[in-house]
């Protein structure tokens, strides 16, 4: 069996779906693996790092491929050189990507996406999400200080004491999590909401402090999956009060709300950020789908009277080496699922439940119950 290790073709993608570590890992197994020439570069790996470990660096690398890996979903002109039947795992995102997954269907590819992958003590050590999601808290807050300005930590000095910065979280999963983490380790005061009420003893146990409207309909906003459901018009409206009280005083806000498939909820107004002092700050996780924070713009820091609102895409991409390294774990871990060490061959089993969630596409069909195209 072979696997190929693909280079990005989007400049802005510095992450790799493998490292050295990883490379290794697949040759004890008997596999085959090849890398197209300075893949690994932007996450500072070499190509003579990847032989080391027994890879072929080859521009052809992704022929004659039974698995092809890649950070982000293959474009068009990629999957005209990968052979009919490859599996091609990367983060796919699918949703509202409907001609991309007809592209892969019509290329015969068997696409899966990491990011889909179920949320099972089995999965943990392939979760792409809280991999990813956990750099990305941690480089928000890198964001937020640099944008900032000022210090983080209360320091007393000579000439006078600089007070602590006070950061604000929306949104606690993994990113929200670091962030908090994060922010508390530079010293600052924070305070953090979500509409899931179990998370209010992790934001405690960080050492910040737990906003939200806590009624009714808020002890019920959790999905089984761990997810957060989307909210009434009514909550909204008592929580987007009590938020925007609170963004007032606040110095850095860092938004990290999405709900799978669905465009990013807005959590944040025009006129919350007019509402903020002129040098505080918000970071934008969401900004691949439309943002929290209205006024955002994808690729850049918009300045709104004094208030600079980040709205860097791919936060886990600037720290790219810690990146590449947990992704491409993630990746080996559902690969061996794949793999059968009898017969050194791909063997992917249909009705294992981490297949039947992530399968995208099979024998030149879309098969994955969730993007069925539309009669």
């Amino acid at each position: 069996m072979k696997i190929a290790i693909a280079k990005e073709i989007d400049a802005a993608e510095p992450r790799v779906a493998a490292t050295p570590d990883t490379v290794k890992k697949y040759k004890s197994l008997g596999i085959d693996v090849a890398i197209e020439p300075g893949a690994g570069l932007k996450s500072g790996l070499r190509d003579s790092d990847y032989e080391a470990m027994g890879a072929v660096v080859s521009a052809d690398a992704v022929k004659d491929a039974d698995i092809v890996i890649k950070v982000k979903r293959p474009e068009a002109s990629e999957l005209a050189g990968y052979k009919k039947g490859a599996a091609v795992i990367a983060i796919m995102d699918p949703y509202g990507n409907e001609a991309a997954l007809k592209a892969m269907a019509g290329a015969g590819v068997s696409a899966f996406a990491m990011e889909l992958m179920p949320r099972i003590t089995r999965a943990q050590v392939m979760d792409v999400l809280s991999s990813q999601a956990n750099l990305a808290g941690y480089r928000a807050v890198i964001e937020g200080a640099e944008a900032f300005g000022r210090a983080f930590p209360m320091m007393m000095t000579a000439a006078g004491t600089v007070p602590a910065a006070k950061v604000f979280v929306m949104g606690v999963g993994v990113a929200g999590l670091q962030a908090i983490a994060t922010a508390r380790r530079l010293g600052a005061i924070v305070t953090a909401t979500d509409v899931r009420p179990a998370v209010k003893e992790q934001v405690e146990s960080l050492g910040a402090k737990f906003i939200a409207v806590e009624d009714e309909e808020f002890k019920q906003a959790e999905t089984s999956g761990g997810y957060a459901k989307e909210m009434s018009k009514e909550y909204q409206a008592k929580q987007a009060a009590l938020t925007a009280e609170h963004i007032k005083k606040q110095d850095i806000v860092i938004t990290t709300a999405l709900i799978p498939g669905r465009p990013a909820p807005k959590l944040v107004s025009a006129d919350m950020v007019k509402s903020m002092k002129p040098g505080s700050v918000l970071v934008d996780l969401a900004v691949e789908r439309g943002g929290n924070v209205e006024g955002v713009k994808s690729g850049e820091i918009a300045d709104v009277d004094g208030v600079k609102i980040v709205g860097f895409p791919n936060l886990a991409g600037k720290v790219a080496a810690s990146a590449s390294n947990l992704y491409a774990k993630n990746l080996q871990a559902f690969i061996e699922t794949l793999f059968d060490k009898e017969s050194k061959s791909l063997a992917v089993k249909w009705d294992d439940e981490l297949v039947k969630a992530t399968a995208l596409t099979k024998d030149g069909a879309i098969i994955h119950p969730n993007f069925q195209p539309k009669s």
